[in-house]
């Protein structure tokens, strides 16, 4: 019987012309022998503009919810994520070769790794890419340090949370995303980091597409007051959990 790795996609009208670009970058992944995705594409809303752009394959499951944002979509997707990890790929993003194989290399290998994330490359609009000059070594990432990095850093992680790979059922523990309208990514990721060890792999795995409509680019992204709350919520969460010692693996 084959196991599972479950791929995640939150979308919404503006970027779903971008799906095609995500799933061939699917369909080039090599993964190990006995291993399968499945991609849970999950619009945030209920429209008739993205259908058209989602691929007919039978491991390709679309669904709608009410409009709630990108943390919640992902959320709701959840249900329909019948495998033993999941890895988050947003609509306009695209997976590098050989990612999936490295995330399930990693987590098969170590039970006491909750997570990997992995190097991203900047996509540019010209097709030209950059990359994040303070990457982390290749290896463990210990409980804490991500928390330690992102205050010390202006709220910047020194691992980005659209390269997560995570164990399904640590990532149901924790409630899945936080129902912020933005940094709900990096509010799970510190989440995680609080409660388990994770893992950085140095080989790139992600293209993460800078084009004019993404989400993050909008002003209401850099609102400096919202941008603050969010952030005191996301910092709280995680020194809560840090605090409680709730583990993964458990101790017992």
């Amino acid at each position: 019987m084959q196991r599972r790795i479950i791929i995640v996609t939150a979308v919404h009208a503006p970027s779903a012309h971008h799906l095609h670009d995500a799933f061939k970058s699917l369909c080039d992944q090599e993964l190990p022998e006995g291993w399968e995705w499945h991609w849970v594409i999950q619009e945030d809303g209920k429209t008739d503009e993205v259908i058209p752009f989602v691929p007919t394959d039978e491991r390709v499951t679309f669904r709608q919810g009410r409009s709630g944002g990108p943390g919640v979509a992902r959320t709701m997707a959840l249900a329909h994520a019948e495998g033993e990890y999941v890895k988050i790929l947003d609509a306009d993003d695209q997976l590098a070769p050989g990612a999936l194989a490295r995330d399930i290399a990693i987590l098969e290998r170590d039970p006491s790794i909750g997570w990997t994330t992995s190097r991203v490359l900047d996509l540019l609009p010209d097709g030209s890419t950059v990359g994040f000059d303070q990457d982390p070594e290749d290896g463990p990432v210990e409980r804490g340090a991500v928390l330690e990095h992102w205050r010390a850093h202006n709220y910047r992680a020194q691992v980005h949370p659209a390269t997560l790979c995570v164990r399904r059922d640590l990532l149901l523990a924790l409630g899945g995303w936080m129902a912020l309208p933005a940094s709900e990514d990096t509010g799970l990721l510190l989440a995680l980091d609080s409660v388990s060890r994770g893992w950085f792999i140095r080989e790139v795995g992600l293209l993460y597409r800078k084009w004019p409509g993404q989400a993050t680019g909008q002003a209401a992204h850099t609102d400096a007051a919202e941008r603050d709350a969010r952030m005191a919520v996301v910092e709280a969460r995680a020194q809560a959990l840090a605090y409680y010692r709730w583990n993964y693996p458990s101790a017992s």
